[in-house]
């Protein structure tokens, strides 16, 4: 499960790298975690949710967004908010999924995962992974229009470096094409489906803990 990743580099070139209009994000470069603002690539309206206006695409712009969406009224912990969505065709997700405006880009450089191991004072391993060719790379997400608009992550079953490190589940993480990006942010639903459902095309190699760097 994700639940820490790093963006090492300041919100200017998050924007260079994919393209997308800087705004007012103020940051710096650092650790994200759940119910902290991380910066959010998104491609719908300005500040309210809604259908874009027609005749052509919305630019690509960054925004800070909480992540940890607020849970479901039936919810067995309704303060516990959610950072990762597993099930793609659950009823919870999948009217933001199916509108595009609501599918958004997580930047990041690297992940942290949990392994299945302990270390020597027991407590569980974790494991920092980023593909080899992308120094920021984007994972797959969508936001939930709330009192404050928040986004969780696409994750699926752990696959490669990952799955051998004995980790369960790890974040979509899209290759580095202009195509794909803009099939999540812009394409039909089947379109965008397609791309988080497609066999694992990034490869994952572990890293060094930052914090030890």
């Amino acid at each position: 499960m994700t639940t820490l990743y790093l963006l090492d580099c300041p919100a200017s070139a998050v924007a260079a790298r994919f393209g997308a209009r800087l705004g007012d994000d103020p940051w710096a470069g650092g650790y994200i975690a759940p119910l902290k603002f991380a910066p959010v690539i998104t491609a719908g309206r300005e500040f309210v949710a809604g259908p874009r206006p027609a005749g052509g695409r919305l630019a690509p712009r960054m925004t800070p967004r909480l992540w940890g969406v607020e849970p479901p009224p039936n919810s067995d912990d309704p303060a516990r908010r959610i950072a990762t969505v597993r099930n793609h065709n659950s009823p919870f997700w999948v009217g933001n999924l199916r509108n595009s405006e609501f599918r958004c880009l997580i930047p990041a450089t690297s992940v942290m995962l949990w392994g299945n191991g302990t270390d020597y004072e027991g407590r569980r391993l974790k494991h920092w992974f980023a593909p080899e060719a992308q120094p920021i790379f984007a994972m797959a997400a969508v936001w939930k229009d709330e009192d404050i608009p928040a986004f969780a992550i696409l994750t699926k079953d752990a696959a490669g470096g990952a799955a051998s490190a004995g980790c369960k589940a790890m974040p979509i993480i899209l290759p580095d094409d202009e195509n794909t990006r803009q099939a999540w942010l812009h394409g039909g639903w089947p379109n965008a489906k397609a791309v988080i459902e497609r066999p694992v095309e990034v490869e994952l190699t572990e890293k060094s803990d930052p914090a030890r760097s």
